[in-house]
């Protein structure tokens, strides 16, 4: 499957212009049109991806844990396929490989329905992995795709409880709350990306600069990125005034609070409503915090649990981090983007949860198993 995109680029980037276009005349924002083109080194990635997929150990039927009990029953904890996983998901193509690379790999059937933004693209892709599986004896529906991208079909879908066994949607805030609030199917959630960066007192400021840069201006677009800069007040004076410079010359707006302003100079004064929000552009929230304490209360105020870091060299002040921060993620010196399938090591993901039960975090094959205990006895009956 990873080849057959390989071979017919040609054939994706072609369908895949023609979402651009609509995309451009629509007036989408410069990062949503990233996220949503496509290139040959790409597609290339699309296929390393699946490649990678390929060689990661299969988890279904693994024993995960074995129990003998007195009276002799032995009792297996084995990893199964969940079944039939509905993905809804807007604006990135990609994931449509990844989706059913995954799904494929740990014994699920998928139903793909993808954004009308990226529909073209999203068919060309799954007919492209589609024709290869089935060369190769995979059952016939085991991917299956929406072609239509009407929105009753979503609420139709949504109420097949009987014969679909779970729901991820993948896009913005919008599309996860209104999935939530209309699914009668269980449903794993990643609301959005607020993710946070906190420079500390005993951070090396270059690593520092480094690491924030990165997270914001890497792919803004993406909901691994960062949105909330926060600073001590200790080393803001110091750190500040060459960081936002650099900001300002790759094209981000700040918008910061007075105390930063006065550092900064001409920059936007942020609003309550600017912390809370997933920009996926090149505007940043900027505040400076008292100490680590004060970072971790902001970000457990206005954070979304998904993936948050502290700059420092100070141990205890990174091990108060990582213990109170509540999040998916947390990282120590570190860029939030690295919250991703494949930089973890799963080959891709089918999304990333912001949700506590059953899956957190970038999902791959073991978060796409649920399990089962298989007993083993010789004619024991309970008394």
């Amino acid at each position: 499957m990873g080849k057959a995109l390989v071979q017919n680029a040609s054939r994706i980037i072609d369908e895949n212009a023609r979402d651009l276009n609509r995309a451009k005349r629509s007036g989408l924002s410069g990062a949503l049109i990233d996220r949503l083109a496509l290139s040959q080194p790409r597609i290339r990635d699309m296929a390393e991806s699946l490649f990678q997929i390929a060689k990661l150990k299969d988890p279904v039927g693994e024993v995960i844990e074995t129990v003998k009990r007195p009276n002799g029953l032995l009792i297996k904890k084995v990893r199964v396929p969940i079944g039939v996983v509905l993905i809804i998901y807007e604006a990135r193509p990609n994931v449509t490989s990844d989706c059913i690379g995954l799904c494929l790999k740990s014994g699920n059937a998928v139903i793909l329905r993808g954004g009308s933004e990226a529909i073209n693209s999203n068919i060309a892709i799954f007919d492209i992995l589609n024709k290869a599986a089935s060369r190769h004896r995979i059952p016939g529906h085991s991917i299956s795709i929406i072609k239509h991208t009407d929105r009753i079909l979503v609420d139709e879908l949504l109420k097949q409880a009987a014969l679909i066994d779970l729901a991820i949607p993948r896009g913005g805030e919008s599309l996860i709350r209104e999935v939530a609030k209309r699914s009668r199917i269980p449903v794993i959630k990643h609301y959005k990306g607020v993710c946070h960066t906190y420079v500390d007192e005993g951070a090396g400021l270059s690593m520092a600069e480094e690491i924030c840069f990165n997270a914001k201006v890497q792919r803004p677009g993406v909901c691994n990125a960062m949105e909330t800069m926060l600073v001590n007040r200790r080393i803001a004076k110091r750190f500040l005034p060459s960081m936002i410079r650099r900001f300002r010359d790759a094209g981000v707006q700040i918008r910061g609070t007075a105390e930063v302003k006065r550092i900064a100079g001409d920059i936007r004064l942020a609003k309550e409503g600017d912390w809370y929000e997933e920009y996926l552009d090149l505007i940043l929230s900027v505040k400076i915090v008292k100490d680590v304490d004060e970072a971790i209360r902001h970000i457990m105020k206005y954070g979304s649990y998904h993936s948050d870091a502290i700059v420092t060299e100070d141990r205890e002040n990174a091990a108060k981090f990582l213990k109170e921060v509540d999040s998916a993620c947390v990282y120590v010196n570190a860029s939030t983007r690295f919250t991703d399938g494949g930089q973890f090591g799963k080959g891709a993901e089918m999304g990333i949860s912001t949700d506590k039960i059953h899956a957190r975090g970038p999902m791959g094959l073991e978060e796409l198993t649920s399990y089962k205990y298989i007993v083993y006895g010789s004619g024991q009956v309970r008394k």
